[in-house]
């Protein structure tokens, strides 16, 4: 178990390192021309080479929300969900630990929102709470939908990263500017600890909405169009 809880933990820290740390330090200087594409392609090329990195090891989940839709699809065992959870929680909190180590290494740096999700006043497009609720919850259903699909037993072998990679990218391209994109609660956690908005406030609803998400999304997959 130590090593699948491992894999999580540095799975979900190179999730956050890559996509936060993308979007702190690298959009952060418009000259680069990162932008809204740049971050939505670091937080696909993150789970993309993890999930080939470590996905045989723990399933490659990186994310509460992908360990409860698993386990409400029959992939994934229930008592293994509360372990994953807390080595996923701890992997972005040290990731984004680490990048406000690195950030703040630059003379005047201020946290600011550091990454974080939010509505209303936080979410980068002015969006409102409900706004913010139905795209996170639709986002990550359909994300579920994508993971169990591409990993089914009738998909072709070896290119379930891939699909999940562009997944992630297509869902940070649409939901950047409503939430800054959330559909992982540990991400969200990680990056709002160190924001010096009201991210921590808002936080509740990248929890769970998410996880409600994650729950339609496999019953979905289940009820209506998977034969795994």
């Amino acid at each position: 178990m130590l090593n699948k809880l491992s894999a999580e933990f540095f799975g979900t820290f190179w999730l956050v390192f890559g996509g936060c740390g993308s979007a702190i330090l690298a959009a952060a200087f418009p000259d680069l021309g990162i932008g809204f594409l740049g971050v939505a392609l670091a937080f696909g090329l993150t789970v993309l080479t993890m999930a080939f990195a470590v996905g045989g090891i723990s399933g490659g989940h990186f994310n509460p929300a992908v360990s409860l839709g698993l386990a409400v699809a029959g992939r994934f065992d229930w008592k293994n969900l509360i372990p994953y959870w807390i080595a996923q929680v701890v992997g972005a909190i040290a990731a984004a630990a680490v990048l406000y180590l690195i950030a703040s290494g630059k003379a005047g740096y201020t946290p600011g929102g550091f990454a974080s999700n939010g509505y209303g006043e936080l979410s980068p497009g002015g969006y409102n709470m409900t706004a913010a609720l139905v795209a996170e919850i639709v986002l990550t259903a359909f994300f579920l939908v994508v993971i169990l699909g591409s990993t089914a037993s009738t998909a072709p072998a070896g290119f379930a990263p891939i699909a999940i990679g562009l997944c992630l990218t297509l869902i940070h391209l649409v939901s950047i500017p409503v939430t800054n994109t959330s559909v992982n609660p540990a991400r969200s956690t990680g990056a709002a600890l160190f924001a010096e908005t009201a991210a921590l406030g808002q936080l509740w609803l990248f929890w769970v909405a998410p996880l409600i998400g994650a729950a339609i999304g496999a019953i979905i997959w289940k009820a209506l169009i998977g034969k795994d």
